[in-house]
């Protein structure tokens, strides 16, 4: 029963630090990079579709990203989801490739990011706490179901929390990475 629930407790909080990596990757930083892309949607026959699967997205420059169109007549509908998400870049096209130029980020703008990480890392700890109460509340239920004895309650409070000052401390350390790449000049 405890390997059960540390188990179910461990999966969970691996897709919580897996979301907030993808979460991060969104932020952009002062250079290109594909992932900024990953959370534009584009209405395409009225589907929303993300933008990787109706172009290729290369990075010719550090501070610049091409998308070609895989059908030259999807420019107009990636061009009006770029303007419509919050990335805040301006597209340019010469009609077969969109453009993004990823401007220099200024001190506040670096200030205002550093703030988005920490508000989505304090989201992910909260994610991992709540996994903790969970698998918490499982072992008490097996408890009172008489499953488990009362000396396995204890020693799956101390495996769980365990687990979760782990997960906590890595999450810590994947914020402080991406505040220090931001920050970065």
């Amino acid at each position: 029963m405890l390997n059960e629930v540390k188990q179910d407790a461990t999966e969970r909080m691996d897709g919580a630090i897996r979301a907030l990596v993808s979460d991060l990757s969104a932020i952009r930083t002062g250079r290109a990079s594909p992932a900024l892309l990953d959370h534009v949607q584009v209405e395409y026959y009225g589907v929303p579709t993300p933008i990787n699967q109706l172009a290729v997205i290369t990075i010719p420059e550090p501070r610049l990203i091409a998308i070609r169109p895989f059908s030259p007549g999807d420019i107009g509908t990636i061009e009006r989801a770029i303007l419509k998400s919050d990335l805040g870049l301006t597209p340019s096209n010469d009609g077969k490739i969109i453009r993004l130029t990823i401007p220099q980020l200024t001190e506040d703008r670096r200030r205002e990011l550093s703030r988005q990480v920490k508000r989505r890392v304090e989201e992910a700890r909260v994610a991992i706490r709540n996994i903790r109460r969970d698998a918490i509340s499982d072992l008490r239920d097996f408890e009172k179901e008489s499953m488990i004895t009362e000396d396995d309650l204890r020693l799956g409070y101390e495996q769980i929390q365990e687990l979760t000052d782990d997960f906590i401390k890595r999450i810590d350390e994947i914020g402080d990475a991406k505040i220090a790449e931001i920050m970065e000049v």
